[in-house]
């Protein structure tokens, strides 16, 4: 059982209580309570914030060398790595993930914060052509207060992603993780708050605000002194975001939904197809927004293919997070499974046809939990509901495809367009189909792979700028153009 913090969230640079309802956390695999956490307030957030600008204003802290900053980095960092196993612990008791997935996130985010580290101690401002006596300079600088709001589904690498650049920019900010989800985002804050206040820096430099979002996420993407906001989340929730923030004229990068095709071509290994397919929906127990949750196979493989594919689905170890041998964890609450179970219903009355999975597993090991078995679907239009709603668990959607341009057209006819799979031989298709894909992110003969330094983004409804990549930190920033007189005459309009 892993240690379970006090009821206490991070305000202003305190930990204490929160003005807001109490929230009881639950661990999917038994339905057990972990613990309470009382969730912020509005009155919290606004306190919060006005803490963080005094705390970005500080001169130790608006005044700190960009080297200076990145040992913050690497010493959070550092933290991350030395905790590890605890914070594994941790969320996969909150989450339901496996253990062997979340200790992967914990490393994630300890990579996120010396990969922006890096990249801080080498950021360069840049001197301009001029166009006349003067010399030109761009230069950067931080905005201020940041609202980053994440979702429950890998907490502390979503943190990462926004808080270290973030941090890295010279702001201060204000991080509401998911209601259902909060534990492990507290945890991280603490490792923060400690190295803040032993390098003597402002420890409201963050603040960690649990709580539903229509009152401390609204809370903080509406305060006037929150000046950027980064999401990661639903569609509906995203539009809601940019609206606010057009209003405020505050700039927003928006990480949501997807429904990912992925594509096995005539030419495809076949094991590595099969692994690759399975792997890309139904780890993380499909939670992910760039699973690969619609299968196209080419019509002449496609019998064999799926076939083969469904046999492989029904001996995936279904189980706890904290065994070894589970493949496919819980879903992250009994109430998200049912909606899962609902959109399975649902494709089943449009005329689709389970071929595997499609319930809850059945015996006393799986009943108090929130499972559900992997499951695949077939016989349905591109145009069902299912193979255009996002389910967000392991729901697989199988369809077949005559030739290229009838691939591209199904794959491209969803509102999404977060990422794709290809799978083939022939790397010329491979570079064709993956340029003609509307995608942020397109994976060949791979999947689900991610590098800190490589940009990510979506196109369409599945979101608005871009994290990950050695110029995130410049988002979290304002630019400023700086000009020299070199001229020793006056000018001349004066005479």
């Amino acid at each position: 059982m892993p240690r379970i913090p006090a009821d206490e969230i991070l305000i202003a640079g305190h930990w204490r209580r929160g003005g807001g309802l109490p929230v009881r956390t639950v661990d999917p695999a038994d339905g057990s309570v972990i613990t309470t956490v009382h969730a912020a307030s509005a009155d919290d957030v606004d306190e919060a914030a006005h803490a963080a600008a005094a705390a970005a204003a500080a001169p130790e802290w608006r005044d700190l060398p960009p080297h200076r900053r990145a040992r913050v980095l690497y010493r959070i960092g550092d933290l991350i790595e030395e905790n590890a196993d605890a914070l594994s612990a941790l969320q996969t008791a909150d989450t339901g993930k496996t253990l062997g997935e979340t200790r992967a996130l914990a490393l994630s985010a300890a990579g996120t914060f010396r990969y922006t580290a890096a990249a801080l101690e080498t950021a360069e401002d840049a001197l301009t052509p001029s166009r006349g006596p003067y010399v030109t300079m761009s230069t950067y600088e931080p905005i201020g207060v940041v609202g980053a709001i994440n979702p429950w589904n890998s907490p502390i690498a979503s943190d990462a992603q926004k808080v270290a650049p973030a941090l890295a920019g010279g702001n201060a900010v204000l991080l509401k993780p998911a209601e259902w989800t909060p534990l492990v985002s507290l945890a991280l804050g603490r490792l923060v708050h400690r190295v803040l206040t032993g390098e003597r820096l402002p420890a409201a430099l963050l603040a960690v605000l649990p709580g539903k979002g229509r009152i401390v996420g609204d809370a903080i993407v509406k305060h006037p002194l929150v000046g950027r906001i980064g999401f990661t989340g639903g569609t509906a929730t995203g539009r809601a975001i940019a609206r606010a923030a057009a209003g405020k004229l505050v700039p927003a990068s928006l990480e949501l939904g997807g429904k990912s095709p992925t594509i096995v071509r005539e030419d495809a290994d076949t094991e590595m197809a099969l692994a690759g397919v399975m792997y890309g929906i139904f780890s993380s127990s499909g939670q992910s927004c760039i699973a690969g949750s619609r299968l196209f196979v080419h019509a002449s493989r496609y019998d064999s293919f799926v076939g083969e594919l469904v046999e492989r689905v029904r001996r995936l170890r279904v189980g706890p997070g904290t065994s070894p041998d589970t493949q496919v964890a819980p879903l992250v609450h009994h109430a998200h499974r049912d909606a899962v179970a609902a959109a399975v219903d649902l494709a089943r009355q449009e005329g689709g046809r389970v071929l595997c999975g499609g319930s809850a597993p059945e015996g006393e090991r799986y009943a108090k939990g929130a499972y559900y078995l992997p499951t695949v679907i077939d016989s349905l239009p591109n145009s069902a509901r299912v193979c255009q709603e996002e389910v967000f668990g392991p729901v697989l959607v199988a369809l077949p495809y005559e030739d290229e341009d009838d691939l591209v057209a199904q794959a491209n006819d969803s509102v999404y367009g977060l990422a794709c799979g290809i799978w083939t031989r022939d790397a010329r298709a491979a570079w064709r189909l993956g340029r003609r894909i509307e995608a942020g992110t397109v994976w060949i003969n791979t999947y689900k792979q991610f590098s800190v330094s490589t940009p990510f983004a979506g196109m369409k409804d599945s979101g608005l700028g871009t994290e990950k990549g050695r110029d995130l930190i410049r988002a979290y920033q304002r630019q400023k153009s700086l000009y020299w007189g070199t001229d020793t005459t006056p000018l001349p309009w004066a005479n």
